[in-house]
């Protein structure tokens, strides 16, 4: 851990450009697809998942932001992750606060449902009724994890400070203030080209962006030998090493990713700034083939559902079901 603070210090003229060479290209691809369609040239929408990969590396930033590891001062990273919340649809403040959550409990096994993927042990799950199961076996489709629930979350949970209600002002002001200046940006697109052809463009680029992101959330911690204990066996940078995952994707979607496929580094020193996360690997080449997975093989974690205590490893329900058997 000590030997991770040297890469901490945010680099300001890097962060500008990083923010700049990302920003600038949404704004533009987003700008020409709505102009194309608008137009009446349809094959403009096939720009969507470009445009959608530049949108979650506006999310990166905001993530950087939220650690305090884009830029030196408290202040400029709050600003700046509040404005890519207006892009991403996410409350900055609202995010940040579960995200910490999350950061702070990530393999602690009694303190599971803020800010991660709900998951139930084997055990739970079979003390559950026949109408919960069926639920959380919903909820664990591919379908629901990757496709309906992306897109609840940013059309609809991110409107609320969900779960921080009651937690002070400052969430519903987040919240609000977010909702008040996407749909003033929004509509700016519809005065030129119409709501028909802003929802087109908008909303397929959004999806498109919320589900790469949750896929890429989920397969962080949800991997076969990821680390879970209950609170008394629990350590911070135990579960942080071993209970998050290297992705080891290309590198073009390396760059549109920000490195966060490098997860279990950044849970170890989350006040690196994303570009420097390929830093650590360099100087630390143990960490590179520590809970290593390609885009390929993390596919396979998707059929992964429950945590068998016994085991000490995630199981499938048909796993699970043999268990019991």
């Amino acid at each position: 851990m000590r030997d991770l603070q040297a890469f901490r210090d945010p680099q300001p003229v890097r962060s500008g450009w990083e923010l700049a060479i990302t920003l600038i290209p949404f704004l533009a691809l987003f700008a020409l697809i709505g102009t194309a369609v608008s137009a009446g040239y349809a094959l403009a929408l096939a720009l969507t998942p470009l445009a959608g990969l530049f949108l979650l590396r506006l999310f990166i930033i905001q993530h950087d932001c939220g650690h305090g590891a884009f830029l030196r001062s408290r202040s400029s990273n709050d600003w700046i992750g509040r404005a890519m919340g207006v892009f991403t649809l996410t409350p900055y403040d609202c995010w940040r606060r579960s995200h910490a959550l999350h950061h702070a409990a990530t393999g602690n096994l009694d303190a599971r449902g803020i800010g991660d993927v709900d998951t139930l042990t084997v055990a739970e799950y079979r003390e559950r009724t026949p109408m919960q199961r069926f639920l959380y076996r919903l909820y664990r489709h591919p379908v629901v994890l990757l496709g309906i629930g992306p897109a609840y979350l940013f059309l609809l949970r991110h409107r609320l400070p969900i779960g921080l209600m009651k937690e002070g002002s400052i969430y519903w002001v987040s919240a609000l203030a977010t909702n008040l200046v996407t749909a003033l940006l929004l509509g700016i697109g519809v005065y030129f080209w119409g709501l028909g052809v802003t929802a087109m463009v908008f909303l397929p680029v959004l999806l498109m962006a919320a589900s790469m992101g949750v896929w890429l959330f989920y397969v962080q911690h949800q991997f076969p030998d990821a680390h879970w204990d209950s609170a008394e066996d629990w350590s911070f940078h135990h579960a942080a090493l071993h209970g998050s995952s290297h992705l080891d994707l290309h590198p073009v979607l390396r760059w549109f990713t920000g490195n966060i496929g490098i997860h279990h580094v950044h849970h170890l020193a989350s006040r690196i700034p994303f570009y420097r996360l390929p830093e650590v690997l360099e100087h630390h080449p143990a960490l590179r083939d520590m809970n290593r997975f390609t885009a390929l093989s993390a596919c396979s974690t998707l059929r992964l559902t429950l945590w068998d205590e016994g085991q000490r490893r995630l199981v499938s329900f048909r796993e699970a079901k043999r268990i019991s058997a």
